[in-house]
């Protein structure tokens, strides 16, 4: 079992936090924030997605983003994929660490990739086999493991149907996604703990969201029952467009200030407050994160404190 501070903490801004937004961030600007953060000591970066611009706009410059990466930084950081020939094209510009991702419902996964969940499970052997072939890792990312916008809740027997499809087989992750934040803290200890104990052995990652309250909650929970990597985004931005009812990830700083890494001080949070403030004001977006409003409290003693 992975312990709190054991854990690794993902920040998805520059993905699933932007795609709500509908601005297009410049190259320079994302390149400052990866920096940023990883200068900080964030572990890993989910950066981009290889999704269709005129879907996604606010993803249009993610090739850009990528070359203007050094292949170090590369490393720490992560890009969403659908398809075999997405896998190709970010690995030819450097990418090493893919996230493929598919809905574990057959309707979210039409709406969001436009295809069934049949069709990316059997695409998925030439993805493992190009990320492979590149050098690097992949991910099984599976969205609305919890429920689904359009046929509700979904049976945890398909999500494990799907970690134990053959065809799944080469993924160092799987990724149980609450894509619509509806999940509570049983469902998420159950579901995985259950994918511990009966699918191959892969790291565990949990991505929540916050749309019910239950962001922090639901990521302590995954973690108390095993998994071994979470993902937060700055300020609890972010949503999917494609999952009506969906709203912000969970919130890094919230995340962050739950589990107490070795690495989070109190300096380090000031600094991420400061940064998520400065970005959010630029997307013209609220500031969700609970510990973020803390951090400007009149309560002096507390050495978490950092006003403005």
């Amino acid at each position: 079992m992975t312990g709190l501070t054991e854990s690794v903490l993902r920040d998805v801004t520059l993905r699933d936090g932007l795609q709500l937004t509908g601005k297009v961030l410049p190259v320079e600007r994302k390149v400052e924030i990866v920096r940023g953060l990883l200068a900080l000591g964030v572990p890993a970066l989910e950066i981009g997605s290889m999704a269709r611009p005129d879907l996604v706009p606010p993803m249009a410059n993610t090739m850009e983003l990528i070359a203007a990466l050094t292949a170090e930084e590369l490393q720490r950081c992560w890009v969403w994929v659908a398809t075999p020939r997405h896998v190709e094209k970010a690995a030819a510009a450097g990418v090493r660490n893919f996230q493929y991702c598919f809905s574990a419902s057959d309707a979210h996964n039409k709406a969001n990739i436009g295809r069934s969940t049949e069709d990316s499970v059997a695409a998925m052997p030439d993805a493992v086999r190009l990320a492979h072939e590149a050098g690097g890792e992949i991910q099984l990312c599976l969205a609305t493991s919890f429920t689904c916008p359009f046929d509700g809740p979904v049976d945890p027997e398909r999500v494990l149907a799907i970690a134990n499809d053959p065809r799944t087989d080469g993924a160092a992750d799987i990724v149980l996604a609450d894509t619509l934040g509806q999940a509570h803290p049983a469902q998420v200890t159950a579901l995985v703990t259950a994918v511990a104990q009966r699918t191959p052995r892969r790291r565990i990652v949990f991505h929540g969201h916050d749309t019910w309250g239950m962001g922090v909650a639901n990521t302590l929970a995954a973690l108390a029952a095993g998994a071994d990597m979470v993902d937060g985004s700055l300020g609890g931005l972010g949503g999917c467009p494609f999952a009506p009812g969906a709203s912000g990830n969970t919130s890094t700083e919230d995340i962050l200030f739950a589990t107490r890494p070795p690495w989070f001080t109190p300096s380090t949070l000031a600094t991420l407050v400061t940064l998520t403030e400065t970005l959010l004001t630029e997307l013209r977006e609220p500031n969700r994160s609970r510990t973020a409003e803390g951090t400007r409290s009149e309560a002096d003693a507390f050495e978490w404190v950092a006003r403005a």
